[in-house]
């Protein structure tokens, strides 16, 4: 079936709404949303893939580009045990062996696509690295478009539909071009939205605030892992740029000159430096680093340098300011739990993938960079996306026969007629996650302060409409309050230290909480642990 417009679609030019039917629906064209739009369509069925922005530009990926887990053979035995240990041992080998596994098939299928890939000393391609981000994407963008996958960009989800039974429907939002709304009733929907970086300008991640999590949840879906949300990316100071793999080879100094010893992990570093900042400036040079490896960072990141280029310093030669800029689930592991190897949620017809979805089942509580979430975004998105296809199938005549209703709350759908001022509770929100002495010097009273503040927020939000000209940061708000609250409940629970949560009250692993968190509930926030790993009660809270 072709997924260009359909016979039953209806369009009104006096409110611009557009209807659509397809089989699949998928909310997000990052690469975990195209992989799954373009896995649908090759099943054979109709795709509507709605992108905020642009597909094949907006985003973390198209904005910076990534390396990619790519792990030979010979090596992994040794990799994955590393991994283990660095995601405080809550991942699963199985996970990780058949992430690899996929990840291996779908970048050798983008060679065949044409990927420039660069080349290693021996002439080879280097499949670790995706750096050309806007490449990658608009090589995606082509695929899906080639195989039928209807793209509508600038066209964000507000709130998913659901039948009579509670399974998913659908979707409706806004078209911030054309105007007016649209609607896509469909059989199965992935939600490939992103994680939540609450607006804290990390480069191409201000599209990336939660909002995949805020429907899921209304829907009924439980979050996992949400504690391990609290990954700040280092920048220069006057940038967006969170690219972080060359600080390897940083030198950071205090403002009179002085060294900033740190040793040990990628996250007692930011530790170290974030304990600095908040005292006074830090500065960075990497005249360190090696001179074959200065030629080749700039081959392989020209973006990485954008920022010094701009404002004339050579990082090699001169230092420079720096800060550290939160990337939340982005960079963290936390998002809407799956429940088996297709990505399929709790909720029937839902799936999740890439950053919209926990990677704790291959990353335990550490990502780090792009390349285990970059591997995880193409395996995700084509396992959700062939899986969805097989849903819709079997459902039959019956996909789109169903009586559907919306059922988006905070923001855009209240009771009572009080008025919500979107811009001040995304301040608000952001008050509570971005300071690092709340959400990196992780304490008691500091989480549970944080949180009674953020429940008042989200019971301000939850009785409050938007005027139709703010619906999109109505929603973006609210979905950033609730990711808040499930991160800060979570993290009031694990009461331990462990890879990036870090709680200064209990500084040790606790070989008795070796066992991940779920949490939900947009009134009444709930946590306990998965009872796939542990078998444990209710933690109330």
């Amino acid at each position: 079936m072709s997924a260009n417009q359909s016979a039953s679609e209806q369009e009104s030019t006096a409110v611009s709404n557009l209807y659509l039917e397809a089989d699949v629906l998928v909310i997000g064209g990052g690469p975990a949303g195209a992989w799954a739009a373009y896995k649908a369509a090759v099943g054979g069925v109709r795709v509507v893939l709605v992108d905020k922005g642009y597909c094949g530009s907006s985003g973390a990926t198209a904005s910076g580009g990534t390396t990619v887990w790519y792990v030979p053979p010979e090596q992994r035995e040794t990799v994955l045990a590393n991994r283990e240990a660095l995601g405080g041992f809550l991942s699963e080998r199985s996970w990780m062996e058949r992430v690899l596994d996929r990840t291996h098939a779908n970048l050798y299928e983008l060679g065949n696509w044409g990927y420039p890939f660069p080349s290693d000393e021996q002439g080879k391609p280097y499949y670790s690295s995706l750096q050309q981000g806007a490449e990658y994407m608009r090589l995606m963008r082509k695929q899906i478009k080639k195989v039928g996958v209807q793209i509508l960009d600038h066209c964000p989800a507000l709130e998913l539909l659901v039948d009579g039974e509670g399974a998913v429907a659908g979707a409706t939002g806004i078209r911030r071009q054309a105007g007016g709304r649209w609607q896509v009733r469909a059989g199965a929907v992935v939600i490939a939205s992103g994680g939540c970086a609450f607006l804290s300008k990390a480069l191409g991640c201000n599209v990336l605030t939660g909002d995949g999590y805020l429907m899921a949840a209304e829907a009924g879906a439980a979050m996992s892992g949400m504690e391990f949300s609290n990954i700040y990316g280092i920048t220069p100071a006057w940038s967006s740029v969170t690219k972080g793999a060359y600080y390897r080879w940083a030198t950071f100094t205090y403002e009179d000159n002085t060294e900033i010893e740190s040793s040990g992990d990628f996250f007692e570093r930011r530790w170290v430096l974030a304990k600095a900042l908040l005292n006074q400036p830090v500065y960075c040079s990497l005249h360190k680093t090696p001179e074959q490896a200065q030629v080749w960072m700039r081959t392989i990141q020209h973006n990485f340098f954008l920022p010094f280029d701009r404002v004339g310093i050579d990082p090699f030669k001169q230092r420079f300011p720096i800060t550290l800029r939160l990337e939340g689930t982005v960079r963290g592991t936390g998002g809407i739990q799956i429940i088996d190897n297709s990505c399929a949620t709790s909720v029937p017809g839902l799936y999740a993938v890439g950053d919209a979805a926990t990677r704790e089942l291959v990353a335990g509580g550490a990502s780090g960079g792009g390349s285990i979430n970059a591997a995880w975004a193409m395996s995700s998105g084509y396992w959700a996306g062939e899986a969805a296809a097989k849903y819709v199938v079997s459902l039959g005549a019956k996909a789109h026969q169903r009586q559907v209703r919306a059922i988006g709350g905070a923001g855009i759908r209240s009771e009572s007629s009080q008025t919500i001022a979107p811009q001040e509770i995304i301040r608000a929100v952001q008050a509570e996650v971005i300071p690092y002495d709340r959400n990196l010097f992780r304490t008691e009273r500091g989480l549970s302060d944080s949180l009674e503040r953020l429940h008042s927020l989200w019971r301000e939000t939850h009785h409050s409409v938007a005027s139709d000209d703010e619906a999109l940061s109505a929603r973006e708000a609210a979905a950033m309050v609730a990711t808040a609250r499930w991160m800060y409940s979570t993290a009031l629970a694990r009461t331990e230290s462990r890879s990036m949560h870090k709680h200064e009250d209990y500084p040790e692993q606790d070989p008795k909480q070796q066992y991940r968190l779920l949490s939900g509930g947009l009134d009444h926030v709930w946590v306990k642990p998965d009872r796939q790993i542990a078998s444990k009660e209710l933690i109330a809270l």
